[in-house]
């Protein structure tokens, strides 16, 4: 009966619901917790002992055991990437994009050393632009560089610098303008999409040139990003003046 916890890839979490689905009742999870086979990271979630783990070993749980459209998005999936090229002060900030579902509350309340950012939105499909970030003994999912520029978008100005984002913007080089094509499409951000194609114009990057602009619904009116901006008529958006001085 002990297969799953024998299955267990070291470093990740273990679900209460995944494995009573696997044949370890509620009743005999409390006898192995008692007996020291399991200990427990909150409630409904289990590590084994002596088992170091990370959120990362967290949020592979909730993704492939509890199956949940949670995947780690925007600056933080730039920084995995080696995209990243800042450092930032104090504690790390986790940003796990969704749509609007809750995180497990023993994912929120455990101590994983970093500050987690939730982000709900349906601003892109949450099944597109993800791949696998390779760990020790396991993988998770992470937005593609693409995805991710766009989410760190999505976050400014208020969660995320601006001016931070085109610094980021600036070392994309090789963005891929298929799954750009694809993610532009379907964004249902306007705001996003009309910031995207300003910095991509303001950075002269290459992949630019193989976007087919006349799919992307760019909306109507104007959009102002910040009070005060400077208004860029090209894309019917108003900037901060720093970044319009860059």
């Amino acid at each position: 009966m002990k297969e799953p916890l024998e299955e267990h890839i070291p470093g990740t979490v273990l679900l209460a619901s995944w494995l009573e689905k696997k044949g370890i009742s509620y009743d005999l999870q409390k006898y192995y917790r008692k007996s020291g086979w399991l200990e427990s990271v909150g409630t409904g979630a289990f590590k084994r002992p002596k088992d170091q783990v990370q959120w990362q070993g967290g949020l592979f749980a909730i993704q492939t055991q509890a199956n949940l459209p949670v995947h780690v998005g925007g600056p933080s999936a730039l920084s995995l990437q080696g995209l990243a090229h800042y450092v930032r002060l104090g504690e790390e900030t986790l940003h796990l994009f969704s749509p609007q579902i809750k995180l497990p509350v023993w994912f929120l309340q455990y101590n994983w050393n970093v500050k987690i950012e939730h982000i709900k939105t349906s601003m892109l499909p949450s099944e597109i632009g993800l791949v696998k970030n390779e760990e020790k003994n396991f993988s998770i999912q992470i937005s593609s560089p693409e995805r991710a520029i766009l989410e760190c978008l999505y976050l400014a100005p208020d969660q995320f610098d601006l001016i931070e984002c085109y610094q980021l913007f600036e070392g994309l080089t090789n963005l891929r303008p298929g799954e750009l094509q694809q993610l532009l499409e379907l964004c249902k951000s306007v705001k996003v999409k009309r910031l995207f194609l300003y910095m991509a114009h303001k950075a002269n990057h290459q992949w630019l040139s193989f976007i087919d602009l006349s799919k992307i619904s760019l909306g109507h009116g104007d959009r102002s990003v910040v009070k005060g901006g400077i208004y860029v008529s090209q894309f019917n958006i108003s900037i901060p003046k720093e970044l319009a001085g860059l």
